[in-house]
């Protein structure tokens, strides 16, 4: 039986009623996700028609889910709001803080041994407020909770950018950071600007070497990795019914790299079948009863353009295996030929020196059969891998299942490295190198998501690029990045020319799925008795003192960085090492923007002291304004705070005092976690602005009494020799957010609320 069945029973008592009134509020067919967002309207029952791109609006998620390096400042700010128990359904999953080294069980054990204080204090913290517990070692969180918590028609939030992968089984699922999960957590609303609508129609059928990871890679290079802002982006067609439920998963993870807001799919047999193979046979049912209700109105997705902001159509027929990157997800590149030219204009190297397939992309039962065959095809053959092989699993289930069915031992034979359960290098808690930071040139193919510089391993001259599970098993075989599986032809261990046949594999376990421990503790139904300590001592937790208010009178800031180019949440707030300090705002502070680059030297965490006049790291020069009670701002490019929902990358800034980022655009939930914080996050009414800032610059805000919704501000930019700019900066804060930055923080005002 499903988790939670009650709720979700009382979810879909509600779709039908609300779902009408919505359509005949708006008077139009209502697509999928519009279904679910009137459905989940924190007043009930639509009594209005939003604006799309416009309108704030008030939600209330049926449920949350954190992972391990989120969940410690979630759940340390929770402990604040004074509830004694959450509100909605939540789990947290340990999947973060296990680097992946030698392999599954040693690794494991390493990170037990290392961060036992955190596991520990998760889970107590956990059992005290009624909160589901997933162990190390059981999973990534968005593959468990595809298995055990998605269900059609629902909506989710969690801490982490690739909540989004619960839409492959037709939910609305939003990464937010961690402020955005304690207010629903503490039984408030949770707002949201009601999104655009992306259209995605898929045609034809996926076949051969080409992959539902495919159709997101080239969906990356069309919209780009801000294409998607403020949207959510549906899929549709013969080509989306004919996928599988977790290929839809793989689509709707990496949905994130384009900056959606969430991507989702109608409900159809194959979701069905997935339902029903993962144990939750009254999901399916429940789900049946309504199911023209979980999906699109049928005059939508006959006339899309007429409903959607935005529509896309890809034939997944014509559709070929794609590699994107290096550096950026959305620099998309045919196999072969292609590859070969652009490798050697840009200087990539050609030699691939790992292949890696896992995350919570692509680490399904499916996934790990398709590669798995491809595999076998290579010992059948008398074929070696030219490239390093490492493997991680989605799940405990999986893994087992996998491991059950011959899988992993295909990869094995393979010599290749069975990791932990668990994020690993998608997250760069890879030990691959002793000194990352002076590592050669190379290049890595990964089934992740993610491939920015550093990502995985730590080095800058890592070039990594994104493909399918199948195709990183075939490259890694053929050891070079322009092998093209479609034509060309391998030499064997006995001097022969051999070809790689097509991959195969299982939608779902001919066997059925199977475990022995899945690694779950359910939290006791009375938590009041339970105790949740933190060492005053330790270098790892540290509870948390409330924000300050900045206040409207911000004079004589001094500018802290001018951020050159691409400047991800990685880059201000890094995650590799700096995970073991999650639960430490003090000490994780220390990582504060130092991976930004310095718009006047074009160095990173290397800025000017306007105090001493020297350079010196960002986070001791911060740390030096503040002791000496000087405010300071940020400046940033284009989609400042791309990539993952760390909202400590808020939370750094703010705490060392830093009052105000001022960039050309924000990425959404970056954007929201600097409000939530409490500190002002601005873009340039002329982003040609940006290029009048001066490495010796104060700010003074002259208008700031007056801020109000809709209202731009003024700032008063004096330079080092007396001369002055006035700029105009706008915002997106509405009447509540306002109330947030005048309280300090949102979570200021949520314990002022209870008190």
């Amino acid at each position: 039986m499903a988790f939670d069945i009650e709720m979700i029973k009382e979810v879909y008592s509600k779709v039908v009623e609300r779902v009408d009134a919505a359509r005949e509020i708006t008077g139009t067919p209502l697509t999928l996700a519009e279904k679910i967002l009137y459905s989940h309207l924190w007043d009930g029952t639509p009594t209005k028609a939003f604006r799309r791109g416009k309108d704030y609006v008030d939600f209330a998620p049926d449920r949350v889910a954190c992972q391990d390096a989120t969940a410690q400042m979630a759940l340390l700010q929770f402990m604040q709001a004074g509830k004694p128990k959450v509100a909605v359904p939540t789990t947290v999953h340990c999947d973060h803080l296990i680097q992946a080294k030698n392999g599954a069980s040693s690794d494991l054990q390493s990170a037990l041994n290392t961060s036992n204080e955190v596991f520990n204090f998760l889970e107590s913290v956990s059992n005290k407020y009624g909160i589901g517990f997933w162990k190390p070692g059981a999973g990534i969180i968005h593959q468990v909770v595809l298995e055990n918590y998605a269900f059609p028609g629902g909506m989710m939030i969690g801490t982490d950018s690739h909540t989004v992968n619960a839409g492959g089984l037709g939910m609305v699922a939003i990464g937010v950071g961690g402020a955005d999960a304690v207010d629903v957590m503490a039984g408030m609303a949770w707002e949201l600007k009601f999104p655009k609508l992306i259209g995605v129609k898929l045609t034809g059928k996926l076949s051969g070497w080409t992959a539902p990871k495919d159709v997101i890679l080239k969906v990356a290079e069309i919209l780009t990795v801000k294409g998607g802002t403020g949207a959510i982006v549906e899929y549709f067609g013969p080509g989306a019914t004919a996928m599988s439920c977790t290929g839809k998963g793989t689509i709707c993870n990496m949905g994130a790299e384009i900056g959606a807001t969430t991507s989702t799919f109608g409900y159809d047999e194959s979701m069905e079948r997935y339902l029903r193979a993962t144990d939750r046979e009254d999901v399916a049912d429940e789900a049946n009863k309504i199911k023209e209700y979980l999906t699109a109105d049928p005059e939508v997705y006959a006339n899309p353009e007429q409903y959607f902001d935005q529509v896309i159509e890809i034939n997944l027929s014509e559709l070929g295996p794609l590699l994107n990157g290096p550096f950026t997800p959305d620099l998309s590149t045919e196999v072969g030929s292609d590859m070969t030219k652009k490798a050697n204009d840009n200087g990539w190297p050609l030699k691939v020196e790992w292949g890696l397939i896992g995350s919570c992309t692509n680490s399904s039962y499916e996934d790990l059969s398709r590669a798995s065959s491809i595999a076998q095809q290579a010992l059948d053959k008398g074929l070696k891998t030219k490239a390093e092989f490492g493997i991680n699993p989605g799940s405990e289930q999986v893994r087992y299942t996998a491991e059950r069915d011959g899988i992993l031992q295909v990869f094995e034979k393979l010599d290749a490295t069975i990791f932990t359960n668990a994020c690993g290098p998608c997250i760069g808690q890879w030990a691959r190198y002793e000194d990352p930071k002076n590592a050669p040139k190379n290049s890595i193919v990964h089934s992740f998501n993610r491939n920015f510089a550093k990502r995985a391993d730590g080095n800058p001259n890592t070039h990594a690029f994104v493909a399918s599970p199948e195709l990183v098993a075939a490259i890694a075989i053929a050891g070079r990045l322009d092998f093209n599986p479609l034509t060309d032809k391998l030499i064997n261990e006995n001097g022969e020319e051999v070809m790689l046949d097509e991959p195969t594999g299982w939608e779902l376990p001919p066997k059925g799925f199977e475990v022995k421990e899945n690694g779950y503790i359910e939290p006791v139904k009375d938590g009041s008795n339970v105790d949740v300590a933190v060492d005053p001592n330790s270098d790892r937790l540290e509870l948390l003192t409330p924000f300050e208010p900045i206040g409207n009178e911000i004079k004589g800031a001094k500018l802290l960085i001018k951020a050159y180019g691409k400047c991800t949440t990685d880059h201000i707030s890094m995650a590799g090492p700096w995970l073991r300090y999650r639960g430490h705002l003090d000490n994780i502070s220390n990582n504060c923007l130092i991976g930004a680059v310095n718009a006047y030297n074009k160095q990173t965490n290397f800025v000017k002291s306007q105090i001493t006049g020297e350079y010196d790291a960002v986070p001791a020069t911060q740390r030096a304004y503040k002791a000496a009670g000087i405010p300071t701002v940020v400046v940033g490019d284009h989609n400042y705070g791309e990539g993952s929902s760390r909202e400590h990358a808020a939370m750094e800034p703010r705490h060392l005092g830093v009052v105000a980022v001022i960039v050309k655009s924000f990425a959404r939930i970056h954007e929201t976690n600097l409000k939530k914080q409490g500190m002002l996050g601005l873009t340039f009414d002329n982003e040609a602005d940006y290029d009048l800032i001066q490495e010796d610059d104060t700010f003074n805000f002259l208008d700031l009494h007056e801020f109000a919704p809709d209202k731009p501000l003024t700032i008063e930019v004096v330079h080092a020799d007396g001369s002055k700019d006035t700029i105009k900066v706008n915002h997106t804060y509405n009447a509540n957010q306002i109330e947030w930055y005048n309280e300090g923080s949102a979570l200021n005002l949520i314990k002022k609320q209870n008190a």
